[in-house]
């Protein structure tokens, strides 16, 4: 799996980091996402996915390897 986030999109509304801490978080200024970890181990995938999906501004992008 490979994260991609883009903080151009995002919004703030901190949901992957509700979803998944050990992957993102939030800059304390203005709340936009900062990506942690592009290349989360297996336990942590299943959350990032559901981060990606929930996220309201579309700004998580998931890449699934072979």
């Amino acid at each position: 799996m490979n994260v991609i986030v883009d903080a151009g999109k995002c919004c703030g509304a901190g949901q992957c980091v509700l979803l998944a801490p050990d992957v993102f978080d939030q800059n304390e200024d203005d709340g936009i996402v900062v990506l942690l970890d592009a290349t989360p181990p297996e336990a942590l995938r299943a959350a990032v996915r559901e981060a990606a999906e929930v996220c309201p501004a579309a700004a998580i992008t998931v890449e699934e390897r072979p």
